[in-house]
């Protein structure tokens, strides 16, 4: 594998004639580069949270092998690499003068990379995200099921869904949206262009919330789910994610998939549950 069979360019539309059809062949496991890309390509080339945009995609024999893309926050995405792959990578990035802030990848192509990187440029990569990735099988309602029903969230809930995002981001540590939220900048978070639904008791009263993505590639993803910690135990996570995720089978999606932290046993066996089935980890790593 040589670095020249990486082809980089800051044509999205390029990009997608191009590679299209390799991100959607995995939709589970290309659910990020599917939702990120789609994202900068309906925003257009040169709008604001496009700066600093590049996408890449490694050919041999005429295939593409993988992809890689950098995010305007500086973070490179990618695709399954093999350990050679991801130096090939770092070689080319540092031969164009490119200086990824962070990688996020599945975990074995991230370290591959990072190590990579550092031995290339001495920056000491620094994990910060762990995640397991999650795909649907066959959907089981969780029983009992409790009182109350989905509601999908509309433009008077506007208030309501910003402040439980910004409090999930509390949760998990996810430190750059919470800035973006308090900074009222909703429109760059990585909710803003989502779909949300709350699951209320009989008396209206918003207790769970799940977000889901559009489709893309036959996938959708759900994200974030969240609940105020005065609700939680009853089982309203798992019935508003059981209705999103629902949802998502009827619009027509072949692939619903989700992130669970490692270091929360209980949504993981709920996910578990209702049916999700673990099929890779996720890991990202910010550069020194």
């Amino acid at each position: 594998m040589r670095p020249d069979d990486w082809h980089l360019t800051e044509d999205i539309d390029d990009f997608l004639a191009r590679a299209g059809d390799f991100l959607r062949s995995r939709p589970a496991l290309h659910n990020t580069p599917l939702t990120d890309i789609e994202r900068l390509r309906t925003r257009g080339a040169g709008a604001p949270g496009t700066e600093g945009t590049f996408f890449g995609r490694l050919e041999s024999e005429g295939e593409v092998r993988a992809i890689c893309y950098r995010t305007p926050r500086g973070y490179l995405g990618l695709t399954p690499l093999s350990a050679e792959q991801a130096g090939t990578l770092t070689t080319h990035l540092a031969a164009l003068g490119y200086s990824p802030s962070g990688v996020i990848a599945d975990h074995d192509t991230a370290t591959a990379f990072a190590e990579a990187w550092q031995r290339g440029t001495g920056a000491a990569p620094v994990p910060f995200w762990r995640t397991h990735l999650y795909r649907l099988g066959t959907l089981t309602p969780p029983l009992p099921r409790p009182e109350g029903r989905g509601r999908v969230a509309g433009e008077q809930d506007h208030e309501q869904v910003v402040r439980w995002c910004r409090e999930f981001c509390v949760a998990v540590g996810e430190s750059v949206t919470i800035d973006l939220i308090d900074a009222d900048a909703w429109a760059d978070t990585r909710f803003a262009d989502k779909h949300f639904t709350f699951w209320e008791t009989p008396d209206g009263v918003p207790v769970s919330m799940a977000g889901s993505t559009s489709m893309v590639g036959g996938m959708v993803r759900v994200d974030p789910v969240s609940t105020p910690a005065p609700f939680r135990g009853r089982g309203y996570a798992g019935a508003v994610t059981v209705e999103v995720s629902r949802a998502a089978l009827t619009a027509g999606a072949t692939d619903v998939v989700l992130f669970a932290d490692p270091a929360n046993p209980t949504s993981n066996a709920l996910y578990q549950r209702i049916g999700y089935v673990r099929v890779a980890d996720f890991t990202g790593y910010k550069f020194s």
